[in-house]
Formats: structure tokens, sequence, C-alpha cells
């Protein structure tokens, strides 16, 4: 007997065409729920001041129902807006009253989860909380002095205690970021489930891009490209190499300018935001990918390289060596340590055509198991009431 179609409401703090983790899984969650046949209605920030409202939007090749709320701009931040907290009880008692949904799924515990967590169990509606955030990335954006900011985190973290406890399922992408969820919070059973990956949209490249090194990701303090920079700058002058740093944020001039001073600039591109289709060429122009971020709950763009056959140089923090195997598929170094960073580039870049072909070979095989389709399978199921075992995406390699 065919199961039917689910009501879903997503309600999630950021999403396209705001580029981060959260919002491209958000997006992807989305298309693909809907082309199952489920009736899917995103709940998200107004792009700009009178754009809030319902439309129908066109996102990964499917359309669905995407109701925008009335927005602020995040002090500070060039793109990043927030609903109207004093309005979002409100917004959220009345479309879950519309819609009267199966089930709420909440990215973001901050404004939007808040309030659909709250409405939502009036009404006795299924909720699910997924957490993409770790507060300590997001204090180099905030005005709260240094000395202040762990007593702060940690408020934040018995904050978000509140808002997940009214959860029926609380989601995070790996087990080390569950395990991390639910030491921070005192939640217990916190499913892993990952982010998917839709891997058909990868290739790799079967020619050697020997000396690329690239980046992918956000342009921000906490992905720790400052390290990575200084890294690359220390490479043997017999070896020749560029990076490309492909993303926009706020980073983007004092690299620049970090660059000019270590007399690397015209080694080094910038290229600010770039389309889905220019980011897969960088990633199959490139020998190496690096991600020096030293507090990834996944890290959807290290998954996008190695499914593009890249060996990975990742820090080893949080959820990286979740991706990452040393000898195996790249190599982990010391976080915000150059030095260790700029040997394990040079020991990835040094390798010859086989030992490197088995590195290409290894990276795909351990992205393989995080296919979007099993994310996706898994979240039906939560969304049903059903119990399920966490997806398993570790691969053993043989010698």
């Amino acid at each position: 007997m065919t199961e039917r179609p689910l009501r879903i409401l997503i309600a999630t703090d950021t999403f396209a065409p705001d580029v981060n983790g959260a919002a491209k899984f958000t997006t992807r969650l989305a298309a693909r729920l809907t082309q199952r046949g489920h009736e899917v209605h995103v709940v998200a920030s107004a792009l700009a001041r009178g754009r809030q409202g319902t439309r129908i939007e066109e996102h990964e090749g499917q359309r669905f129902s995407v109701h925008r709320l009335r927005s602020l701009l995040y002090p500070g931040h060039e793109w990043l807006r927030f609903a109207e907290p004093w309005r979002m009880f409100q917004n959220a008692a009345s479309l879950l009253d519309a819609l009267r949904p199966d089930v709420v799924h909440f990215q973001s515990h901050i404004v939007l989860g808040r309030a659909f967590s709250t409405e939502a169990n009036k009404r006795g509606i299924r909720v699910v909380g997924t957490n993409h955030l770790m507060f300590e990335n997001i204090m180099d954006h905030s005005n709260i002095p240094r000395f202040l900011r762990d007593q702060t985190i940690d408020r934040l973290w018995r904050d978000a205690a509140t808002v997940f406890e009214r959860c029926d399922v609380v989601t995070t992408p790996t087990r080390r970021s569950a395990d991390y969820l639910e030491l921070k919070t005192g939640l217990r059973n916190v499913h892993a489930i990952s982010c998917g990956l839709p891997g058909d949209e990868y290739s790799p490249n079967p020619e050697r891009q020997r000396g690329r090194i690239v980046f992918v990701g956000r342009v921000t303090s906490e992905k720790r490209l400052e390290t990575l920079v200084r890294a690359v700058a220390q490479l043997p002058e017999d070896l020749p190499w560029h990076l490309d740093i492909v993303g926009g944020g706020d980073q983007i001039d004092e690299l620049a300018a970090l660059a000019r001073d270590l007399h690397v600039a015209d080694r080094i591109t910038l290229t600010g935001f770039v389309s889905n289709e220019e980011l897969r060429e960088r990633l199959r122009s490139a020998e190496v990918f690096v991600m020096p971020s030293t507090a990834e709950l996944q890290s959807i763009a290290t998954m996008e390289a190695m499914a593009t056959g890249l060996p990975i140089v990742a820090a080893n923090a949080m959820a990286l060596p979740h991706l990452v195997t040393d000898g195996v598929n790249g190599w982990l170094f010391n976080p915000d340590d150059a030095v260790d960073l700029a040997a394990k580039l040079d020991r990835v870049l040094r390798l010859d055509d086989a030992e490197y072909a088995k590195l290409q070979q290894h990276s795909l095989q351990m992205v393989a198991p995080h296919d979007i389709e099993a994310t996706i399978t898994a979240f039906e199921r939560l969304y049903r009431g059903e119990d399920i075992s966490d997806p398993d995406t570790h691969v053993e390699i043989a010698d």
C-alpha cells in the first residue's frame, strides 16, 4: 500500500538565494521532497522590505510554495535577514491554521524555529528540528566583548535547549555534531543524518590539474582562511601552485591585503560569489581541496570536492574527521597551524600519479554513502513518526 503524500512546512532563518550550508541543504530538501510528491511549504525571511508574501518559487528544478515574511537586515551584515521577531508567533499561528501541515521541520531555532515549534506544540503538530549552528561561529559577527563571549555562548546553548526540547525528533548532520549538541544542551537521542549530496551533479576531471589548490565556502573569519593564505606562502619555491578562494564574504579585502604582504598576491585568486556551474568547474580545475575551518558541523563544500574526486586537506576539528582519513583520501592538519597545513599540502602536491589516483578514488568511495536520496528517505520516515537507525555513512577502505 502506497503511503499518502505529506504536507510539510519547513521553517528556516536562511534560504536561497542565501549562500551557506544550511540554506543549500534546506533548498535541496524542499526540492527533493516536492519531487517525491509531497506538498512543501517553506517559510523564510523576505529578501528585502516590501517583498514579503506567498509565491510559487522554483529551486533545484522544482516549484513549491515559499512564504516570505517581513524581515530585518542583521546589523553589520551584507545579506543575512531575520523575520521580524515581534511578529513571529502571530505569523506562525496564522500559517499553521491556514496550512494545517502534517509536520513542521525547522532548520534554525533562533527566530522561526522558536515560533513554529511553540505554535505547532499547541496544535498537536509533529515537530522535527535540525541544528546547523555553532554559536562559536557567530561571535566574530557580534558586538560582544571577548571577555563575555564564553558565558554568552553558554547562555545561548541553554536557550537553544528550550526550543529543541519542544521537538519530537532532533537531528544534525554528523555523529560528532550530534554528540556536541547533546553535550551543550543536555538533549538525548539526537539523530545524525547527513545533509546529503546529489552526487550525479559532480564529476572528476580525468586530467590531473597540477598545482591548483581550491577552497570553496563563505569568506568569513570562522573559515580560518588566514591560516590557508599563510600556509601557501610557506610552500617551497620549487613547487608550482595557485590558490583559488571561491566564495563571497567580508574577509575578501583583508585576505587580499595579507596576500600582498606575504608577496603571493599574484598566485591567489579571490573569486567572490560564483554560480553553481562555475563552482563545479573550479573544483574540476583543482588538484587538492582545503578546508581550514575548525567549526564545521559537516561541510557540504568538502563533500562536493570529494564527489569531484579531489584529495582533501582539512583541519582536524569538529566533523571534518568524518570526511577525511589520513593517507586515505587526504590528510588532517593541526587546527590554525599554517606550518602543518603547508606540510600536508606539499605532501599531496608531490604525490606520483598512482598515489594521487588512489586518494581520488578513495574520496569518491567515501562520499558515496552521503547520497541525498538516503537523506530524504530518512526524513520522510521521521516525518511519519517512524523509528529509524541513522544512515551509515562510514566507509572502510581496504589497503
